[in-house]
């Protein structure tokens, strides 16, 4: 990580979670991360704390909704202005709705992957269109990427729905956003190679990660979120951290494509 020193990260989704544990980390090897969330309150909390622990790194966070591709233009040309442009680009923000293929409704699928004629990007686009907005922004700021420059994709999925479908009605269109997030980087990798940028892209496809999101996912039933994280085995936010410190030390001659993560009891 010695090379990534004083470089720029942005995390998106910074505040909680698995974001929150990837900015720490960062920080803690020395990299400067601008934090985005619609919601700054926590992430200037995690800055202190990395502050105080003496981080040779700093975090910077930095208000954005996400959903919005106004926001997220604006964000990419504020950070070129203030640090020069994005060195590390990490999409995870996310949200889902436990919404059955066979009973689900309809304004909620679209929620998740359907835009509409607005130029505001509806939440559950984090998984697909605002990380494609958010990458493209990166990309055009700075075209001319040096060898060390990467670009990295980061994938929240829930039992890796972006490889399979998971068992529970309640996460299979859910899973169907996951698979275009797949899709999606390995057309970026392409793309990307085919224009000799030297940017590297990939994937980190979770396992069950005991975080917040199931609490979002059920909403209005915080006993069987709580019953998600009991009745399985799960990742920590901080071993997605670490994957991605893993693909960040790799030799730049190195491409890794997508890595799949669950615990070692879970893997079949």
């Amino acid at each position: 990580m010695e090379r990534w020193k004083g470089r720029v990260a942005l995390v998106t989704g910074a505040s909680v979670g698995i974001g929150a544990a990837i900015a720490r980390a960062l920080v803690q090897h020395g990299m400067k991360v601008v934090g985005c969330a619609r919601s700054v309150d926590k992430i200037e909390k995690l800055a202190a704390e990395c502050e105080s622990a003496g981080y040779t790194g700093t975090l910077v966070p930095y208000k954005c909704d996400v959903t919005s591709e106004e926001e997220i233009l604006s964000m990419f040309s504020a950070i070129k202005t203030l640090h020069q442009g994005v060195d590390v680009c990490i999409n995870n923000a996310g949200l889902a709705h436990p919404e059955p293929l066979l009973s689900g409704r309809t304004e909620f699928w679209r929620n998740m992957i359907d835009p509409g004629h607005s130029p505001r990007l509806q939440p559950g686009l984090l998984a697909c269109l605002a990380a494609s907005v958010t990458t493209q922004a990166r990309f055009t700021a700075s075209p001319a990427a040096s060898v060390a420059s990467t670009l990295k994709l980061l994938e929240r999925s829930r039992l890796m729905s972006g490889h399979r479908v998971a068992p529970g009605s309640a996460t299979h269109f859910y899973s169907a956003t996951k698979f275009a997030v797949t899709a999606l980087t390995e057309g970026l990798r392409q793309e990307l190679r085919e224009a000799k940028t030297h940017i590297r892209a990939t994937s980190v496809s979770p396992g069950l990660v005991e975080t917040e999101f199931a609490f979002r996912l059920f909403n209005s039933d915080p006993e069987k979120a709580a019953a998600t994280y009991e009745n399985l085995k799960c990742l920590k936010a901080e071993d997605l951290a670490s994957a991605v410190v893993y693909i960040l030390s790799a030799p730049l001659h190195v491409q890794i494509g997508d890595i799949q993560m669950r615990p070692t009891e879970q893997w079949t």
